[in-house]
């Protein structure tokens, strides 16, 4: 995990989520899947908001993706926690920009992602990433796709429904969000520690157990964290570029669930509170 840095303007992300959206709306909603209206952030607790642009429409999952459709595409299951329920963890970014490309050609959908595994990319910095693989993207394509960090605030601040929470769905965190005090056997207090949460016996739950957002979207707070397509930048020597990750997950603290909050963590980083959520483009 890295640490918080500074906001890129909502105007540069906008470009990049504009680039996203090329295909014409011509089929149904995909199967649990939410079709988001676009536009300005109105959540007055986003960090977004207030800031130029606007986020186009586009089709996000209700759920975390399960390790049940996780095997279905990949044959095996990296989960530390395992149930057919469960959110797919200890998944690396490259593993999860992998998954959509597979998912993509096995429903016939053009896949999203350029994958080049024997090209390094020049702009990974990050010593600790061996992998470093070059990653683009088909413009036109209509496969599915990890958001763009803006793309996942707004849909966790509940887009145009937005009713000013917090936490995606709530003020009220234990409604919305597995997280470090309600994870395990009992409700835990005081302030977070590591060897409370392991007696504790804290683990991810099933996915959509918790309190919907105003969206129709589940576990955007907490359960697993999930990875977006945004790059973090180095602002140093002791803050390294990464992948960003939004939403805490059942390790994290009340801060981490918040939809404004963000962080990073290199692209071939793995936890068991790591997960991801399908999007698509129109």
């Amino acid at each position: 995990m890295r640490k918080l840095f500074p906001l890129f303007s909502l105007a540069i992300m906008a470009t990049v989520s504009s680039c996203l959206q090329k295909m014409p709306n011509n089929h149904k909603t995909p199967h649990n899947f939410v079709l988001v209206k676009g536009g300005a952030f109105i959540n007055t607790k986003s960090k977004y908001y207030g800031q130029a642009g606007s986020i186009p429409d586009f089709y996000v999952g209700k759920y975390e993706v399960t390790q049940k459709e996780w095997v279905a595409v990949m044959g095996s299951n990296p989960s530390k926690f395992k149930g057919d329920n469960l959110p797919v963890e200890t998944v690396s970014w490259y593993n999860c920009v992998e998954y959509c490309n597979k998912k993509s050609v096995k429903e016939a959908l053009k896949p999203f992602y350029n994958i080049n595994k024997n090209k390094k990319d020049p702009n990974n910095t990050n010593n600790i990433d061996d992998i470093k693989w070059t990653i683009t993207i088909n413009e036109e394509a209509n496969g599915y796709r990890i958001p763009t960090q803006a793309e996942w605030e707004y849909a966790a601040c509940g887009g145009q429904l937005s009713n000013n929470y917090t936490y995606s769905g709530s003020n009220n965190i234990d409604e919305v969000a597995w997280y470090w005090k309600n994870a395990g056997d009992k409700y835990l207090t005081g302030t977070w520690n590591w060897p409370a949460l392991v007696s504790n016996h804290n683990k991810t739950k099933a996915v959509g157990s918790k309190k919907p957002n105003e969206l129709g979207l589940y576990d955007m707070a907490g359960n697993v964290r999930e990875w977006c397509w945004d790059w973090h930048k180095s602002n140093g020597a002791d803050d390294l570029p990464g992948r960003i990750w939004k939403g805490g997950g059942w390790i994290g603290a009340e801060f981490c669930c918040e939809s404004s909050f963000r962080a990073s963590h290199e692209a071939n980083g793995k936890g068991p509170d790591q997960g991801f959520r399908l999007w698509r483009s129109l």
